[in-house]
């Protein structure tokens, strides 16, 4: 428990863990009064150079003075953050609040000074880069807006902490002293720093895991069997490039080794350093061996111990503190309850998991959340991983059980630039920041394709995932995944279909399909199913049962010579008595003829009927595998394929039509996405936007504290200065109040009632249209009283009748974990009763509200359906990109709902909105760098 220094009580929140640059962690927290010893410890292990880098002299001992000062802050005016390892202090940092003359100030100044000091054994860490962005985000919150610093010109490290951080600064020299003044507010490109230097740490931090020089398996078993043994077996049995470690308590004296594996009764035995620690002991045992880890320098922690979150309260407990007590040492954790990781690169050969056999290698990369949905992809892609020149395997795997601290985040900053890494297919469970995730995503598939399956639809989150809750649908969350770019597909075998495609063969320049085989009947199914996935099939082109392997050949090859084909779908059943010199001949044939057009991709639809499967895994071979002629089996039956040389082109065979094309559609859509981000669109300027008046607005609106629904001449008060204009509707309590207000707006008008059970339910009648004077509106008034009651009931109100169109709805909401989304779609059932909406993440920009109107179902119903008139598109496009500015620009606004919103052929009326004003949720993803509290 830290005690405050002074008149403010400790800012817990202020406290977090970071990444560092070599991949380890520290904890950074205030300094408080009861730090003394730790600073004056700190202070003797800085060389003597950086003391006086820091102080300007030699000062080879801090006083009682500077331990008083240095310790005891106000949390406001002085502040002191320390990043500690071991909760050893290894670098701090402060800040004192200054006045216009430079000296110790207190009050409404926004400028402080600010001073580092590192320790000589941890710098080139970026220590000082992490402190630096703590510090500024602690000195916005206390109203500083600007720091100064003076510093050395010979201590260039430190001048490049501040010069490297990106925000706007000024530098002078003056005395001998360069002197640093920049403000704090966050820039592009402080942002994009901070960033790249979150990648850079995290992706090295998963690597440290993934590459360790040494493993040491800490529960192995002294007989065979057992979770700590099966692992102890499959590294050795992986070959395993490093030093293996077996580690047993239990292991009598004088044991040394355990077949043939050095054998120690504690880590702290091993004379040599350890990089990774697999932990399989009981769980109550598990904080005594981080402990071990920890003071021996491991570097990071499998723990495929159970008995965690995973278990219930007391396991939830257990394992906060499992995670607090690693990263109090810098190390960081896979697990706990997990599966394990694989990496197969020949430099490695790694295989800590219980993944009986390693899997071949190859250039897709694994990540599951589940140890059991792990086993079944890793099982699936040894089956399936067959293509026309060998097969393709796995690069890494990674199965993260409760994922208490290494998520499937830090594995995606890892595969970013991971060279061995093609395709990235994910399983998950639970997504514990989404927003981060988007936008890990949205950067990754820009580069490589990432493909995921989201299990737990429906159930939530499980038990030992602990996850920020979020209001969103699925549905919506997948939508908001498609727009990063992500491929969303929704069983484990479209996984391995739609990642055995993307793994070698090009990305489709378009939907055109061209379809080739020996069977007229599946050539059909292909066409079909190419049709239902939205592509645009050429009529299939039968080679008849009769057809040769140079049949297949010379039309697979004037087929990629055909400028209207995109991609080609070979279909294929085998002749009866088929042997495997044809199977092979076959297999050459498509392989020849796909080389020669290196743009264009080809699949294999076949029925699992001899051995093309198993030819086309091995056309390339060279191994005697290869040149067996006993094909004659189950294409399931195991083979011995040969691995694919590097950037070899695989042709994946599927084993039904619909598989091949629907991996195939995945395929089309990801390479128009990469088109489209290619080109990213614009967030226009309005000039009638009154950005600073609707601020005053929504202050004054706060500041009334009258609940967070505005009322309506509120909420048309401030849509209207970003341009959006709802149509006037006038309070009709009686009926010739009523008659008053159609007089003071015009007929026609329309008669509504407004209460909560009838808004926007036409289908009920609480609606009436086209009124066109006092007679009509009065029976109107008349029937809609009798119907639902008295008008202190019905609250009916009058409006001018719109001109006529498609009656749409356009919402925005902020949720707590995925951010600001805007929605689409048409007003009614279609939204309602069918979920026809499309949603985007906002700041929305020209393209993203352009794919909006068109990507609902019903969007035809906008382009002149059946003859009838299009509506005005952009004017509805515009309208949305004000509403997502609206909400960018003011995060307090929380919702906002039009609907409906009349879009003629010639403009749009807004008939009626809803706007909600709130605390805007904390925006973790623009403060400093920090890993997930559990």
């Amino acid at each position: 428990m830290q005690i405050a220094s002074d008149r403010h009580e400790y800012p817990a929140h202020w406290e977090a863990d970071v990444v560092l640059r070599d991949g380890g962690t520290a904890r950074i927290r205030p300094i408080t009064a009861d730090d003394a010893e730790r600073l004056v410890s700190f202070y003797e292990q800085v060389s003597d150079e950086s003391k006086y880098y820091r102080f300007f002299a030699p000062y080879p001992r801090l006083s009682a003075k500077d331990v008083h000062r240095f310790t005891h802050h106000d949390f406001v005016d002085r502040v002191g953050l320390a990043a500690t390892v071991a909760g050893e202090f290894i670098a701090t940092v402060r800040y004192d609040r200054i006045g216009a003359d430079g000296r110790p100030a207190a009050g409404p100044t926004d400028e402080a000074e600010v001073a580092f000091l590192v320790q000589d054994a941890h710098q080139g860490r970026g220590v000082a880069s992490a402190l630096l962005e703590h510090i500024a985000a602690v000195a916005r919150e206390r109203g500083i807006r600007r720091f100064t610093a003076e510093v050395l010109p010979a201590n260039t490290k430190m001048i490049k902490v501040f010069t490297d951080a990106g925000y706007r600064q000024k530098r002078s020299f003056e005395d001998g002293v360069v002197r640093l003044e920049f403000d704090l507010e966050p820039t592009d490109r402080s942002l994009a720093v901070q960033r790249a230097r979150e990648q850079r740490a995290e992706a090295r931090s998963v690597k440290r895991l993934l590459a360790p020089g040494s493993v040491a398996v800490i529960g192995t078993g002294r007989a065979p069997g057992g979770v700590g043994r099966s692992v102890l077996d499959h590294l050795r049995d992986a070959g395993f490039t490093g030093r293996l470690y077996a580690v047993n308590r239990a292991f009598p004296d004088g044991q040394q080794e355990l077949d043939g594996v050095p054998a120690h009764r504690s880590v702290r035995e091993i004379a040599e350093p350890v990089d990774l620690a697999v932990v399989a002991v009981p769980a109550e045992r598990v904080p005594e061996v981080v402990t071990e880890c920890g003071e021996h320098g491991v570097q990071g922690l499998v723990v495929v111990s159970a008995g965690y979150a995973e278990s219930g309260q007391e396991g939830r407990r257990r394992q906060r503190e499992l995670v607090r007590r690693a990263r109090s040492y810098g190390m960081r954790i896979i697990g706990p309850n997990a599966f394990g990781i694989i990496n197969t690169s020949p430099s490695v050969r790694l295989n800590a998991s219980l993944a009986p056999e390693m899997p071949r290698p190859g250039r897709i990369g694994l990540f599951a959340q589940s140890g059991a949905i792990g086993i079944a992809l890793l099982s699936r892609l040894q089956r399936r991983g067959g293509g026309v020149t060998g097969v393709t395997g796995v690069s890494t795997f990674v199965s993260s059980g409760n994922r208490a601290d290494v998520s499937g985040n830090d594995v995606l900053q890892y595969w970013y630039d991971d060279p061995d890494t093609d395709v990235a297919l994910m399983y998950l469970e639970s997504i514990g920041n989404p927003r981060k995730f988007t936008r890990l995503a949205r950067r990754t598939a820009l580069a490589k394709p990432l493909v995921v399956v989201q299990g737990a639809r429906h159930g939530g989150a499980p038990q030992g995932h602990a996850v920020r809750a979020t209001r969103l649908p699925h549905a919506t969350v997948s939508a908001l995944l498609r727009q990063a770019g992500v491929l969303r597909v929704d069983t484990i075998t479209e996984l391995v279909d739609t990642g055995l495609l993307l793994a070698r063969q090009p990305l489709p320049a378009g939907p055109r399909v061209a379809i080739l085989g020996n069977s007229e009947s599946l050539g059909l199914l292909t066409y079909d199913a190419c049709l239902t996935e939205g592509l645009r099939p050429s009529r299939p082109l039968d080679l008849t049962t009769a057809a040769s392997a140079e049949d297949f050949h010379r039309a697979l090859s004037a087929a990629l010579a055909d400028d209207s084909c995109d991609a080609v779908v070979v279909t294929a059943i085998p002749a009866v008595g088929e042997n495997h010199t044809q199977d092979a001949a076959l297999a050459e044939a498509l392989r020849s003829a796909a080389a020669a057009a290196p743009a264009k991709p080809v699949l294999v639809a076949h029925v699992e009927m001899g051995g093309i499967a198993g030819a086309l895994s091995r056309a390339a071979g060279t191994s005697p595998q290869a040149q067996r002629s006993d094909l004659a089996r189950p294409v399931e039956r195991p083979v011995t394929p040969v691995a694919a040389p590097p950037g070899a082109r695989l042709i994946p065979a599927y084993p039904a039509a619909e598989r091949a094309v629907r991996a195939l559609a995945e395929a089309v859509e990801y390479a128009q996405w990469r088109r489209e981000a290619a080109e990213p669109g614009k967030v226009p300027e309005y000039d009638d936007i009154d950005e600073k008046g609707a601020a005053d607005l929504i202050g004054w609106l706060l500041a009334r504290d009258e609940g967070p629904a505005l009322g309506t001449d509120e909420t048309c008060d401030l849509l209207a200065r970003y341009g959006i204009h709802v149509r006037k509707a006038l309070p009709a309590p009686t009926p010739e109040a009523a008659v008053g207000a159609a007089r003071a707006i015009g007929y026609p008008v329309a008669l509504k009632a407004t209460a909560p059970h009838l808004r926007h339910r036409a289908d009920l009648g609480g609606v009436r249209l086209d009124l066109a004077d006092e007679e009509q509106l009065r029976r109107a008034y008349a029937e809609l009283t009798e119907l639902f009651g008295p008008p202190e009931e019905t609250r009916p109100v009058v409006q001018v009748m719109a001109p006529r169109g498609v009656d749409t709805l356009i919402q925005a909401v902020i949720d707590p974990a995925a951010g600001a989304v805007l929605s689409f779609g048409l007003a009614g059932a279609a939204s309602q009763l069918l979920g026809d909406m499309a949603h985007r993440l906002i700041p929305v920009t020209d393209r993203d509200a352009a794919s909006l109107v068109r990507s609902i179902r019903t969007a035809p119903l906008l382009f002149g359906w059946r003859g009838s008139d299009p509506v005005d598109t952009p004017a509805l496009e515009e309208l949305m990109l004000r509403v997502s500015r609206l909400v960018d620009d003011h995060p307090e606004v929380v919702a906002v709902t039009l609907e409906p919103v009349v879009v003629a052929p010639h403009g749009l009326s807004v008939l009626d909105a809803t706007v909600r004003l709130g605390p805007p949720p904390a925006r973790d993803d623009l403060g400093p760098r920090t890993l997930p509290v559990y």
